[in-house]
């Protein structure tokens, strides 16, 4: 059986990535960005350091546990096939404790040095993805990523809690935001990855439903998209450094799944999945911008 060593680098590394780091960077941001908007100035920084290591913790024993779910199912897939849990580097045994142990001590960080709902909401989201939506709507419906997308779009909630102890309308509204953009995201990686899905086996809408109808669902969501980003200007929650940010992001964003509409490549829909994640990054981080700025004028 294979043992986790300080002097096993290469197989530090491949525990690592059972974490999926980038997406765990991409989810924490949003919710540290959702803790700085629900303070009115300066949120008590302990809570801040607190939340982040809870929740960046319970995140990477989701991903930790989808991979071990779906170990099969990435060992078919040309993206997913050097993981340990594909290859069998790491044991099923060794996965559970390792996920145990970070999401045993995410929530026992949550509990005493944040508050009990921030944990509980974090553990909720920890079951919708790793078991919900990975186990259960990922392999059954071409709709999974919409159905199950509300997991990965709880992180602002996760970090409004830490901060302010309840989830006002603001929060859910940031929570809207990423529940939206996710179709269009997803949907743009599974077209130009087609040939890994259809192999997976996994209902993915260009699979069952085919390349044309998945770029007109892309370019809806992403109108969609443009029209709720404008949301949190109009109910006066942000102000004018936010608008002019999402008019020219998502503006952007809208015109990539236009032209992916019209005119497909794979190298395009690459480009807009890339550009999808640093578009929600610039979005949030916009948020934050204008929330600092409104506070010094």
């Amino acid at each position: 059986m294979t043992t986790l060593s300080a002097s096993s680098p290469s197989l530090l590394r491949q525990y690592l990535v059972l974490t999926k780091p980038r997406v765990t960077q991409l989810a924490v941001f949003c919710a540290v960005i959702g803790m700085f908007l629900a303070s009115p100035g300066i949120p008590d920084m302990g809570a801040v350091v607190a939340g982040t290591i809870g929740i960046w913790l319970l995140a990477a024993a989701a991903f930790a546990i989808n991979c071990l779910i779906e170990r099969e199912i990435d060992a078919r897939m040309l993206r997913t096939a050097r993981r340990a849990t594909a290859r069998g580097t790491i044991s099923n045994v060794q996965v559970l404790v390792f996920s145990g142990t970070l999401g045993g001590l995410g929530m026992l960080v949550l509990y005493n040095l944040v508050n009990p709902l921030t944990m509980w909401l974090t553990f909720a989201t920890f079951v919708g993805y790793a078991v919900i939506y990975t186990a259960v709507l990922k392999p059954l419906t071409p709709q999974n990523i919409v159905i199950g997308g509300l997991s990965g779009a709880m992180p602002p909630a996760l970090g409004w809690a830490a901060v302010s102890n309840s989830v006002p309308a603001e929060a859910w509204l940031l929570v809207l935001i990423i529940f939206i953009w996710t179709p269009p995201h997803f949907w743009s990686l599974a077209l130009y990855r087609n040939n890994d899905y259809i192999k997976s086996g996994l209902p993915m809408l260009p699979v069952t439903h085919g390349q044309q109808f998945t770029r007109l669902h892309i370019l809806l969501y992403s109108i969609v998209l443009f029209i709720a980003t404008l949301l949190p200007f109009l109910i006066r929650m942000s102000g004018a450094v936010y608008l002019l940010a999402t008019v020219l992001l998502s503006g952007l964003f809208v015109c990539y799944a236009w032209r992916l509409y019209k005119h497909y490549s794979d190298d395009l829909a690459r480009k807009m999945f890339r550009y999808s994640i640093l578009y929600l990054a610039l979005l949030f981080g916009a948020l934050l911008v204008d929330h600092w700025f409104r506070l010094i004028l």
